[in-house]
Parts: structure tokens; sequence; C-alpha cells
């Protein structure tokens, strides 16, 4: 157990470094009056739409905490799992909290720095990503440790050590859950909150008036800044930490499977193993984030962040050895639905690294999709020479081509650790994926910082070279943006299937039978959410823009002066709309998403929800890449005519038709990248996490299943099959 308090001392110092560069950053300067007022209105529209959704959320807390107490069964769980569900909750809402307040301090003060140069701006706006990254996972590793080491000291033993970790485990569950349910719902809301304003402010600013992006005589600009901080930092500071703590304890869910091979007793070294890994994480996750600077203003951004944050996975790929050597045996057995199966404790490390190496390489695919310059991004600017609709095809196209080889991938990665170390190899490779998660989250937050700066410097109306240094930042923070949703995604798929062996293991299933018509029913249910899931979270953004392009259209209709700057838009309007449309349509998908699960395990039984779950992995996994990798390519294609680009041979600059016809279809794109694309990976976990706490209710525990009658049922027989 030495080793727990060792994590828990380096989530100590991961969150004191946080705090060292939270203060450097506030000391250096904010700027002029004109700067700091647009930044104090951000702020503000920020901290008003958390404080709605929070409150919102609370009920919601409140609500399930008290039924999980209610329907906890103590012989394999117990009523304190409502507890652990309300910390996962509370820290993943701080985790978001944190990240924005961060945000919204550095973004002037990018701006500021902006002014000086473009090392500067980077430092600044990626020491802000970097206080969010190592507060996530710090609170992630912390809140987890601790609760464990409470769990175990409370919790009446039963007598068997296993029983008694299955049980500690079964409850710690409950703090993944709170997690994942605040990440969802902040996910959906800050994505909804964002999009509407940016395509309200795009459609009618850009291309209606023809005034430039985040101009401030646009009424909704102030309504897009602050979006940028209520879901690309907030929603993803939560979402991140849900991934971050469902990989961890699925991991640790599977140690319990973990033997001996001389006395046969439990190995805590496989239930401790994730933990400690991912405090590993938190320390090179820090130093990777040191070597994160460019020395000119011909430095490359990318090229730093990617110094940094493979700095990071070799280090912590090169630790893992000897972390894995300490904890576990050289030989161990692991008993898995049944089956035991011997493994060498060497093979564990080398899940680790296919996991480390199966982000790498999905990273890089994606960066391919969406980078500026590249192949796909080139091929939607051409289609943009012929308006709108062939941009959009074409940017269609791109996102479904990019779900090959990030599948391929996958699935190598998952045969391999397979093949290596069985299903606790699996759930190492995503643990292994999920350890430097500080430094990506430094990296993907740094991307809508550099984005509120360059707002901020336009509406400041600074001078150009400040607004081109920002726009540099925020080009590769698209493109990061886009890796970072891919590794998201690729972990969920990896943490999915690990939640997914839990979950056989619970419910005690050894398999699966697909010609059972429950069985199909559930995989078509499950293969159906994704689709539904995106399409309620894409109106909710489609009607909330609506509502913010006719507010634009009046304002620019009815106060005089306001296209000639001397009129003052009405900014707070927008930003009410935003808000009010974020925290009403956010509801129906997130209920759907808990309630779904619940439905199909006691309606159909725990078949039918294996089953279930399998269609949402698959659907929801190829949607996501999809909807990610697609947006991402349509920004960095319209953010590409800022310096112009040659289509045809003639050359095309911002306010030209192609132009025009980019900026449509990264209109289409920005609910996909921001809102329906990211919250899909949520939405593969928590469902998985919800049958792994419903598991144990539907085992009867006299060795039959609630799906199980002693009247037969023809619906439950398998399908005939042809000869």
């Amino acid at each position: 157990m030495i080793e727990l308090y060792v994590v828990i001392g380096i989530a100590v110092v991961g969150l004191l470094f946080s705090l060292f560069k939270s203060a450097w950053v506030v000391k250096q300067h904010d700027g002029e009056e004109k700067m700091r007022t647009i930044a104090k209105h951000i702020a503000d529209g920020a901290r008003a739409f958390l404080k709605a959704e929070y409150t919102a959320l609370a009920i919601f807390v409140v609500v399930v905490a008290v039924l999980l107490g209610f329907l906890a069964d103590e012989k394999s769980s117990h009523p304190l799992i409502s507890l652990a569900f309300v910390i996962g909750a509370g820290l993943s809402a701080l985790a978001g909290f944190l990240g924005m307040r961060i945000a919204t301090k550095s973004n002037v003060r990018t701006t500021e720095a902006a002014r000086t140069s473009l090392s500067k701006a980077l430092k600044v706006s990626f020491s802000g990503g970097t206080v969010m990254g190592i507060n996530v996972v710090s609170l992630g590793v912390l809140g987890i440790a601790i609760l464990y080491i409470v769990l175990d000291s409370v919790l009446p033993k039963i007598g068997d050590i296993v029983a008694d970790q299955r049980r500690l485990l079964e409850v710690l569950i409950g703090f993944s859950l709170g997690a994942e349910s605040i990440a969802l719902f902040a996910r959906v809301g800050g994505g909804i909150y964002t999009k509407a304003a940016d395509v309200g402010a795009d459609l009618v600013g850009k291309i209606e008036a023809g005034i430039p992006e985040d101009d401030p005589r646009n009424p909704a600009v102030i309504a897009d800044n602050v979006g940028d901080n209520v879901g690309d930092v907030a929603g993803m500071g939560a979402d991140l930490f849900g991934s971050y703590v469902s990989t961890i304890l699925a991991t640790m869910v599977l140690g319990v499977t973990l033997s001996s091979t001389i006395s046969g007793g439990l190995e805590m070294g496989g239930i401790l193993l994730p933990l400690v890994i991912a405090g590993a994480g938190i320390i090179f996750s820090i130093i990777g984030s040191l070597f994160v600077r460019i020395s000119t203003e011909e430095g490359s951004p990318q090229r730093a962040l990617n110094i940094g944050n493979f700095g990071a996975v070799i280090l912590t790929a090169i630790a893992s050895y000897f972390i894995i050597q300490h904890l576990l045996p050289e030989t161990y057995n692991s008993n898995l639905g049944g089956a035991i199966s011997s493994f060498r404790g060497i093979h564990v490390f080398y899940s680790v690294l296919i996991g480390l190496s199966v982000g790498t390489l999905i990273s890089l695919i994606i960066e391919h999709y969406t980078a500026m310059g590249r192949g796909p991004v080139l091929r939607i600017i051409n289609a943009s020479g012929t308006g709108p609709a062939t941009n959009i095809i074409s940017g269609l196209s791109v996102g479904m081509m990019s779900t090959a080889l990030p599948t391929i991938v996958l699935v190598g990665g998952i045969v391999a650790a397979y093949a290596t170390a069985g299903l606790y190899g699996v759930a190492m490779a995503a643990t292994g994926m999920m350890a430097t998660t500080g430094i990506q989250l430094a990296i993907d937050a740094f991307g809508p910082i550099a984005d509120n700066a360059g707002g901020i410097a336009e509406m400041s109306e600074l001078p150009k070279e400040v607004r081109q240094r920002t726009d540099i930042l925020d080009s590769v923070g698209n493109t990061t943006a886009a890796i970072g949703k891919g590794f998201a995604i690729a972990s969920a798929a990896l943490t999915s299937l690990a939640l997914f062996s839990a979950f056989m293991e619970t419910s005690h299933l050894e398999l699966i039978n697909i010609a059972n018509a429950r069985v199909l029913g559930g995989l078509l249910i499950g293969g159906m959410l994704p689709f539904l899931f995106s399409s309620l979270a894409m109106r909710a953004v489609g009607d909330a823009a609506n509502a913010m392009v006719e507010e634009v259209r009046r304002q620019f209709r009815t106060i005089p002066g306001i296209l000639e700057g001397t009129g003052q838009a009405e900014y707070d309007k927008c930003v009410m709309i935003s808000t009010n449309a974020a925290i009403k349509q956010m509801i129906l998908p997130g209920a759907i998403t808990i309630i779904a699960p619940i439905f199909v395990g006691f309606a159909m039984g725990a078949e039918a929800l294996g089953g279930f779950l399998a269609g949402v992995l698959v659907s929801g996994v190829m949607m996501a890449f999809f909807q990610s990798n697609a947006g991402g390519a349509w920004d960095n294609a319209k953010k590409s005519f800022e310096k112009g680009v040659t289509i045809n041979g003639k050359q095309y600059l911002k306010g030209s038709d192609p132009h025009k016809a980019a900026v449509v279809g990264d209109t289409v794109g920005d609910p996909f990248k921001d809102t329906s694309g990211p919250s899909l990976n949520i939405l593969i976990k928590l469902v998985s996490i919800v049958a792994l706490v419903i598991a144990p209710l539907l085992y009867t525990g006299d060795g039959s299943k609630t799906n199980t009658r002693e009247i037969v049922n023809p619906i439950e027989q398998p399908m005939p099959v042809q000869k």
C-alpha cells in the first residue's frame, strides 16, 4: 500500500506545480484598458454559464446519488457508492472550473504577449493549458487513491480478499460514473453554447455582412469567445478527467482477476499498477511541458509541442518497465470468465508500449487528415472553388476516409495487446495511452486560449502582426484539438473494451450469442444510439444557431450605426441565447445515455445488454472519428484562406467566393467537431460504466441470469441456421 501514498504525493506535487504556473501567468501583463474590458466580458459570461450549468447538474447529482444508495446491494456493492459518485462528479466539475478560470486569465495575457513575439505568446498560452492539464490528472489520481484508502478501511470485510477487492472497486466505479456523467453534460452543454454562438457569428457576420471574424460590430462575438472557454476548455477538462479516471478504474477492476502462480492468492500489484503508472505520467508530463518553447519568430509551435509530447511518452515508457518489474511477479495467472491463463510480467510492459504506440500513430494519422498544408485539407480547399456544396461533399469524404487507418491501428493494438497479456493487457494498453494525459490536455487546451487571444486582438483593434501571431497559434491549436479528440476516442474504445470485460465478469456472462434475438435487438439499439445522440446534439446547435442568427440580424437592422462602428452591439442578449439553449438542450441527450442501458438491462436481460454495449462501441467509435476529423479538416481549410490559397492557378484570399464556401463548410463542421463528435467518446464509456454498476442487479446469485426464464419464449431462442 506504500505505492498509494507515493501516488498521493505525486498528485500533490502536480497541484503545487499547477499553482506555481498559474501564479506566473497571472503576473504577466494583461494589456491596455480596452483589452481588459473585453476579457472581463468573456470571463463574466463563462462564469455565469458555469454557475447556471452546475446549479442544474447539482440536482441531477443529488437524485442519482440517492438512487445509487437505495439500489446498492451490500453483497457486491455498498451504499457508499453514492459518496464515490458525488466525489467523482464534484472533482469533474472542479476540473472544468479550474480550466475555465485559468483560460480566461491567460487569453488577454497571450494577446499582450503576442505584441512582443510569437515565442512569448506560445509560452503564456501553453502555460495556461499546462495548468489545466496537470490539474486534471492530479485531481483524478488524488481522488482515486484517497477514496481507495478510505473505502478499504471502512467497508466491512467479507473474509475473502478477492471478494473484498471486487466490492471495493465496484463501489469505486461510482467515482467514474460521477465523473463521466458530469463530463457528458458539460461537453454537450458547452458544445451547444459555443457552436450556437460560432455558427450565428459566422453566417451573419462573415457571409452576410462581410465583416472579419471577431469583429466587435458583431453582437455574437463575445458569446463566441465565451463558448471557447465553456466548451473547448471547461467541457474538455471534465471530458478528459472522466476518460482518465475511467481508464484507470477499468484496469483496476480487471486487476482483481490476477493471481500469483506460486501461492494462488490475489496479486495486489495488478490492481495498483495502473494508478502508479498514471502517477509517473504526471511527473513526465510536467517535465515534457518544460521543453515546449521556440526561440525565434520562425520557430514551429507544432514542432515544439511534439517535442514535449513525445518526450513525455518516451520517459513514461521507460519508467513503466521498472514500475511493472516492481509491482508484478515474473509470472502470474489471469482468471477471467472462468478460464485461467498464465502470463509473464514483462508482457504487461509490452502492452503498455503497444498502447503508447497506438496513441502516437493515431495522433500522426489524424494530424495528416486535419493539418493545414496536407492533402486532405488541400482537397477541401480545391473543392471550395466550385461552391459550398462541393466543399461539404469533400469534407464529408475526408471525414469518412479518416475512420479507416485509425480503426486499423486500433484493432491492431487490441489484437496485439490481447495476444501479449489478455484482456488485462488491453486495459493496460489504454492506461499507457492515457498516462500522459497531462501534457496531451495542455497541448489541447492552449488552442482555445490562443483563439480567444486572437478575438481580443481583433476587438481591441491591435496591429495586424498581433493577430497574425495568434492566428499561427490558433491554426496549430485546431490540429492539436483534432489530435486530442482522436486520442480520446481511441482510449475510449480500449477503456470500453476493458469495462465490457468487467461487465461480463460481474454479471457472470461467459459468452454473448448474437444469434439470440434479444442480443441482436440489443446490438441494433446500441448501434442506433450514437446516431440518435448526435442528431439531438446537432439539432440543439441548429435551433440555438437559428435564434442567434435572427438576433444578430435584428441588431444589424435596428441599432443605428452598428456596422459603421458608432453603434453599440448588445452582446448580453446573444450570451443569454446561448446560455438558455445549452442548459435546456443538454438534458435530453444526457438522460438518454444513462437511461438506455438501464432499460435494456432490466427489460431484455444481461446478455442483451452485452449486445447493446458492443453496438454502441462499434457505431460510436466510427461516428466519433468521422465527425471530429471532418470538422477539424473543414476548420483548417477555412483558415488557409487567411494567408491566401491557390486554386487552379488563381490566388484567393479572405472575402472571396471560395472563402465564403469554406466558411459554410466550417459552419457545418463546427457541431461535428465541438459538440456531437467529442461527446461520443464519453457516451461510449458512460453506457459501459452504467452497465457495470447495474450488473450485480442483473445476476440472481444462483447461477442464472435475469434473461433466463422457466417458460421457453420463442424470442429468446437462437435464430434457425439455414442449411
